[in-house]
């Protein structure tokens, strides 16, 4: 057929021959290396005592590596430690799972408005469907290690919705999350409608998920590199699992934001503006480090009482003077594990700059990952000596 009698719009996809070979090609070997199955049958097969006296990630991916806790526990308390990394980290990750289904589906809505835009909607369905999956299996399995271990939940939570906080544990009151709940639902409504908008998403997507897919590499290494892979524990698997099909995720949510928009028309000065405050913040997000859980962006001060928790429980068995006594010294004095958290974030905002250098549609601020450069050691152990004060006076933990 004459594609001039088809072609309503300017620019089309079908123009640009090298961008829908890599959306074809990034689809199809993600359906053919799918880990669907995989994760429903491992999920089904999990119990905590087949495992629980394993480390599930690589030891240096274990809750508050390097701070003094760390350094005095004993084996199986590092055990723990590390069991109880994968069930946060994967806690942060069910949340941002759930907002992407959401937005997945409002932005294929954007983007099949446009012609040719047909693979890459399927190439959105299609791993909406296996983050539902996911979803499922980090959920199954956190809960029934917090429930073993603590029969309450430290990290774990219910479903929630897409217009949740997205980040578990940040600086947030009331006020900022209904303000951050209209700002998602109007993005939303914009991503429906407006292909530029519904690409610049899966920008956002792209640079959320960079610092995932390297931390993610190191966790899945665990399981690659096992001696007795048959026999591994199950999480561990899980991880491998998931990070192959994040791959391709990761791959798709590059190719639309960087490659399929060029096919659009020239963005307006509405639409750079809402991509730049997407992009800014999702710096703002970031702009966090945690030696509770290295490579997660959480709001450290939002952790003190689920650490204290944990330092009481059965792990520990710390008395209340103990356990408040050590988080203070793992949150407001200088140790590796802050080194270690930090060192992540400068990865981070290194490998977001270079994510961005070539999208000239955003602000050079955004560009220059600005948004994130206040974060250092000095300012992470000021605020927390702040917030540890009124911790303790509010709840009730003074000594």
């Amino acid at each position: 057929m004459n594609k001039n009698l088809y072609q309503k719009c300017e620019n089309s996809l079908l123009d640009d021959e090298l961008t829908c070979k890599k959306i074809s090609f990034n689809l199809n070997k993600n359906k053919d290396q799918d880990n669907t199955d995989s994760l429903v049958k491992l999920t089904n097969e999990f119990k905590f005592e087949d495992c629980k006296d394993e480390y599930w990630n690589p030891e240096k991916y274990s809750l508050l590596y390097g701070t003094p806790i760390w350094d005095q526990s004993s084996k199986a308390q590092k055990i723990k430690l590390n069991q109880l990394y994968w069930v946060g980290y994967y806690s942060q990750i069910i949340s941002a799972e759930i907002a992407t289904i959401f937005l997945n589906q409002t932005s294929a809505a954007g983007l099949y408005g446009m012609e040719d835009f047909k693979e890459v909607c399927d190439t959105l369905d299609f791993e909406s469907s296996q983050e539902r999956t996911h979803i499922d299996a980090f959920k199954k399995i956190s809960e029934q290690v917090e429930e073993k271990i603590f029969g309450e939940r430290i990290f774990t939570y219910p479903m929630k919705n897409f217009a949740t906080e997205t980040m578990v544990f940040q600086d947030t009151n009331y006020i900022k999350e209904y303000w951050k709940k209209i700002q998602l639902h109007y993005f939303a409504y914009l991503s429906s409608s407006n292909a530029f908008i519904a690409s610049q998403y899966l920008t956002v997507r792209g640079l959320r998920t960079l610092n995932g897919k390297i931390i993610q590499h190191e966790l899945s290494q665990y399981y690659n590199q096992h001696p007795d892979q048959e026999n591994a524990p199950i999480p561990s698997k899980i991880s491998y699992h998931h990070f192959l099909d994040e791959s391709y995720h990761f791959n798709s949510s590059t190719i639309i934001g960087h490659d399929v928009v060029k096919s659009l028309k020239q963005p307006t000065f509405f639409e750079r503006k809402i991509a730049n405050m997407a992009i800014r913040g999702c710096q703002i997000d970031h702009a966090n480090f945690s030696v509770s859980v290295n490579g997660i962006f959480w709001y450290e001060p939002a952790l003190f009482k689920k650490t204290y928790q944990i330092l009481r429980s059965s792990i520990f068995n710390m008395p209340h003077d103990t356990a408040v006594n050590m988080l203070e010294k793992c949150f407001c004095e200088e140790n590796q594990g802050v080194h270690e958290a930090y060192k992540t974030n400068k990865i981070a905002q290194e490998s977001y700059r270079e994510y961005l250098k070539n999208l000239d549609f955003l602000s050079e601020d955004n560009r220059d990952i600005i948004y994130m450069k206040n974060v250092s050691i000095k300012n992470y152990l000021t605020k927390n000596k702040l917030m540890f004060r009124k911790f303790k006076k509010r709840d009730g933990y003074e000594i």
